[in-house]
């Protein structure tokens, strides 16, 4: 299986990424899936919901393995990377990263330093998720080059016509000039509280503005404090409660995304067999 890298994006803060991101990767896990979750933000929201609270305190981070990619230095096999006991891979962040934004500003080939990276790494795993910080800046312009896919968390209680036409133009710039296989996986509807109007209708105008041109998956995700209890704790939300609403919402949204991997698999087997 070729390895799927998929960017979880979207510049607003507070939308589910990395609750997404966590529960993605680990349902992939559960699947049989090999995976490795990339920690592309400094604030480290990734790495402490899967159980390193003193982020700060490793030693090697993504903001030190892509320092070192700009710098030309080696890097060894499987350095930085963490395990965690629900069967993924982790390389973490910390603030080192905040300092590498700065120092890729005057790189060679600034774009594509995190996917050169991600090259030889992703070899050993069917999926790479990215977890990207809410703004489109450097690294997260990074991510988007590394990418096959994007999936945007889309908070369903409020209206994001305008934060989701500038990503949407961003990630048509990153396809334009530095990604030209880049691809919207989709747009998932996250904390989404059933016992308003609101979400409803954000809803409603999520699939008409979008649906005819984007994916909208089926898996909605409920608001729900298990899932931050889940975070708490170091531990996805099926470890933590296998049968609430949210993690029956992942598994489907897990489900989803594995179909349209093999579905894109069979397209590509039947051109090459034209």
């Amino acid at each position: 299986m070729e390895t799927k890298v998929i960017a979880i994006c979207n510049q607003k803060g507070g939308v589910g990424k990395t609750t997404t991101a966590v529960n993605l990767g680990i349902g992939l896990a559960m699947n049989g899936r090999r995976v490795l979750l990339v920690d592309a933000d400094p604030q480290a929201d990734l790495t402490t919901s899967l159980g390193w609270k003193n982020a700060d305190a490793i030693d090697e981070s993504l903001g030190s393995l892509l320092t070192k990619m700009v710098l030309d230095m080696p890097i060894e096999k499987g350095e930085a990377i963490l395990h965690h006991r629900e069967g993924v891979d982790l390389i973490p962040s910390n603030l080192d990263l905040s300092h590498l934004e700065i120092g890729l500003v005057n790189a060679m080939s600034r774009e594509n330093v995190m996917k050169n990276y991600l090259r030889d790494v992703k070899k050993d795993y069917d999926y790479v998720i990215i977890d990207c910080m809410p703004s489109l800046g450097m690294v997260t312009l990074n991510a988007l080059a590394a990418a096959d896919k994007v999936i945007i968390p889309v908070q369903a209680q409020y209206l994001p016509a305008k934060g989701m036409s500038q990503l949407m133009k961003t990630i048509a710039k990153v396809k334009n000039q530095l990604n030209p296989g880049l691809e919207i996986g989709g747009i998932v509807m996250t904390l989404i509280d059933q016992r308003t109007g609101l979400a409803k209708e954000t809803i409603n105008r999520i699939r008409e503005d979008y649906g005819p041109r984007i994916k909208i998956f089926d898996a909605e995700i409920p608001i729900a404090v298990k899932a931050a209890e889940a975070s708490s704790r170091g531990e996805s939300i099926y470890a933590y409660d296998s049968t609430s609403k949210p993690a029956q919402a992942y598994m489907e949204l897990t489900g989803e995304v594995m179909r349209d991997a093999e579905k894109q698999k069979d397209r590509v087997r039947s051109a090459e067999a034209r």
